[in-house]
């Protein structure tokens, strides 16, 4: 069986399905040049490897592994309003109206950022490192969201497992890309970010109520359960969020 979290936010609307892969270092494939379920095209891993994975992944859920959609991340601001499924280039978030497309990104360490407006069937996945966080991306894509609204929006949202403040050290040209609040320049030797912190804020400052907004508690880089880059290096395949909508999204 594959270990994935599905976030409770989420659980409360029929219609919406929203899942977060673990490492699942168990699963192994003779051909995998990185252990476990790795989901990262951007990693050393052969395609078909990622193809495989990504069929487990549907065989588990029920999902239809030929309505992904795939962002080929670069840690930048660029969102695409994914119509059909496939790769979307040079991408970091996805949103979508259409039903059963399955918005994916890839993730160790960075936050996937999940966002439905319930209201108006729309869904949103961001791709949130410390890059993609502070250039707002995670503002630009819930205000792309409130444009394909047309009646008031009502939001949940989903902050995913990534790095915590103790471990994000950072140099200090990277923390004062962050407002003060969030960094820690007095407890570690070099500054900390708090990047949980900043992106729920940053959902916040756009109008989602706080009691709408889950935040993983899990460490990518404490935890083994998980990939992550500042631990593992090269050897880090990548965590997958997904989310799509196969149904009306109504309140349970």
């Amino acid at each position: 069986m594959i270990e994935v979290i599905y976030p409770d936010i989420f659980k409360s609307f029929s219609g919406i399905k929203a899942l977060f892969t673990l490492s699942n270092r168990k699963i192994s494939n003779q051909n995998s040049r990185i252990s476990g379920l790795n989901f990262g095209i951007n990693t050393s891993e052969d395609p078909s490897v990622i193809k495989m994975n990504r069929q487990l992944l549907a065989d588990e859920t029920g999902a239809d592994p030929d309505r992904f959609v795939i962002a080929e991340q670069v840690h930048g601001d660029h969102i695409e309003i994914a119509e059909e499924p496939g790769l979307y280039g040079k991408t970091d978030g996805l949103i979508t109206k259409n039903q059963n497309l399955i918005l994916t990104i890839q993730v160790a360490d960075c936050a996937a950022v999940m966002v439905a407006d319930t209201e108006n069937r729309i869904i949103g996945i961001f791709h949130a490192g410390w890059r993609g966080a502070a250039i707002n991306i995670v503002s630009k894509g819930v205000k792309t969201m409130k444009s394909l609204a047309r009646k008031n929006p009502h939001y949940i949202a989903y902050i995913s497992p990534c790095i915590s403040e103790r471990n994000f050290e950072v140099g200090h040209e990277v923390a004062e890309q962050f407002p003060a609040e969030f960094v820690d320049y007095k407890s570690y030797n070099k500054p900390h970010i708090n990047l949980k912190s900043f992106l729920n804020a940053e959902l916040i400052d756009n109008g989602i109520k706080q009691d709408h907004i889950q935040v993983s508690d899990e460490c990518t880089m404490d935890d083994p359960r998980f990939y992550s880059y500042r631990r593992e290096r090269e050897k880090a395949g990548r965590m997958l969020a997904c989310m799509y909508m196969n149904e009306n999204v109504e309140p349970v």
